[in-house]
């Protein structure tokens, strides 16, 4: 629902987790037209996704636009500022499964597809809503958050029937401000990943943090939510 909570830097690692963890064939989709996964996963200076709205359009094949990372099993198709329309792009094509046609095209040669997306609920999140498996929301711990999760939710049960399943997360925990503490004794349940300088340098180092600080605690953290959405996605497919 809103920019700045971690979407960026929790797609890219769980992408790396899918390649490197489970030996998944992954493709990570930077729908985001800041192109925050295009910068960390491509090469720094290099044009990896030119007029990334074509894919959309039907006017070029997807794989024409994918590239391999420098993670075995991970390859990226990357964003640019083409997709700054993406929501009046959607809305003119008027085809309600674009995007979902594109991914099953896409299937055929990955094991697991991640799109890191742009925040508010829009056409944009409607195609993605009707193509996807498994949505993730991650909120920064606080009750506004809280509301804007709740609010993803009922937008599903009121016009897609609870579908896909969603799973809440708390993303930049910092279990020092007391707000943050009260917040996460609201839902134990869910996952919790904390606040940490090592995530945030993954623009720097061009990386997943899992990478470069694999025995930190945010690894750590992300580790463990992708077997959650491992075995999630496993029984879906079961």
């Amino acid at each position: 629902m809103k920019g700045g909570v971690g979407k960026t830097t929790l797609a890219v690692s769980l992408a790396h987790a899918a390649a490197t963890r489970s030996c998944r064939r992954t493709l990570l989709w930077d729908l985001d037209a800041q192109g925050g996964a295009t910068w960390i996963l491509g090469a720094p200076g290099k044009s990896l996704a030119a007029r990334a709205r074509e894919v959309i359009e039907r006017d070029i094949d997807p794989a024409e636009r994918i590239v391999q990372t420098a993670v075995p099993r991970l390859d990226l198709l990357g964003a640019d500022a083409s997709l700054r329309g993406l929501d009046a792009l959607f809305a003119e094509l008027e085809r309600k499964k674009r995007l979902r046609r594109l991914l099953d095209t896409l299937a055929e040669r990955y094991d697991r597809i991640i799109l890191d997306c742009p925040p508010g609920l829009g056409p944009t999140s409607e195609q993605v809503i009707r193509g996807v498996s498994l949505i993730l929301v991650p909120v920064i711990p606080s009750t506004l958050s809280l509301r804007a999760a709740g609010e993803v939710r009922d937008y599903l049960h009121l016009n897609h029937k609870g579908k896909p399943p969603l799973l809440p997360l708390f993303n930049m925990v910092d279990k020092r401000r007391a707000l943050h503490r009260a917040t996460l004794a609201e839902q134990p349940d869910w996952p919790a990943i904390p606040m940490a300088s090592a995530v945030e340098r993954m623009a720097d180092e061009h990386a997943s943090v899992l990478a470069y600080a694999p025995r930190s605690a945010a690894s750590r953290a992300i580790a463990d939510l992708w077997v959650t959405v491992e075995r999630q996605l496993t029984r879906q497919e079961d």
